[in-house]
């Protein structure tokens, strides 16, 4: 029987988390002789972002990547989360099968997660046991899409309103979580001083804040895995 290779690409930075799904892919292949892995993995959004650019230049073949939701941003401040990282991959190498893993069980960041990047599998790391690691990576080879339980109830309970925030809409949240001031803003995003608070108030009316500071804005972003 001829053997079946697949690169993935496991992006974490928690070397636990890393190391059980190295152990779900190694215990996979031995489970199935057939089938051969080669695993590479980084831990954060620069170190990453060099790996797919190298697949993607060298035209070689990406097939599986697991990724983290929150990841230590980039040096350059261009990709903030894995979200964004998510989106890059879909650009450069739209054959890649991407498997979400994050802790956050927030409806309104899962739906966000869904509509940006339409993942061929979900995970939350809480829902996330050796069995669920190998089914999940069958059904990922075979069958996609793959999804925990608590995103599968989520998903069952939908988010009526249409709810997604944009790379501008991280990228000012993210800015306003580091102290940059609404002065400086128009330095960093495409944006006048005008469209950045049209933007915060469309946030603020988002996640139901009446506060005239952005200090509630920016707590309700972080409880919800924004920033």
């Amino acid at each position: 029987m001829e053997n079946k290779k697949y690169a993935v690409l496991i992006i974490d930075d928690h070397p636990l988390i890393t190391e059980a799904y190295k152990t779900a892919f190694n215990f996979y292949s031995k489970q199935n002789e057939d089938v051969i892995f080669t695993i590479q993995t980084a831990m954060n959004c620069d170190s990453a972002f060099e790996l797919i650019n190298e697949f993607s230049s060298k035209e070689k073949r990406l097939h599986i990547v697991f990724l983290d939701i929150k990841l230590p941003p980039s040096k350059n401040g261009k990709i903030l989360s894995g979200e964004d990282l998510g989106i890059k991959i879909k650009k450069l190498l739209p054959d890649t099968k991407i498997v979400i893993s994050t802790t956050f069980n927030d409806n309104y960041r899962i739906q966000s997660i869904f509509k940006s990047l339409d993942p061929d599998g979900f995970l939350i790391k809480n829902d996330i046991t050796p069995k669920d690691l190998l089914e999940t990576i069958e059904t990922i080879l075979f069958d996609p899409p793959y999804y925990s339980k608590t995103v599968v109830k989520l998903l069952r309970k939908q988010v009526t309103n249409d709810f997604l925030l944009d790379s501008i809409d991280r990228k000012i949240l993210h800015e306003l979580s580091i102290g940059t001031r609404m002065k400086d803003l128009p330095d960093i995003l495409p944006l006048s001083i005008a469209g950045i608070e049209k933007r915060k108030r469309n946030l603020k009316l988002i996640f139901n804040i009446n506060s005239p500071d952005d200090k509630e804005l920016l707590l309700i972003a972080r409880e919800k895995g924004f920033i």
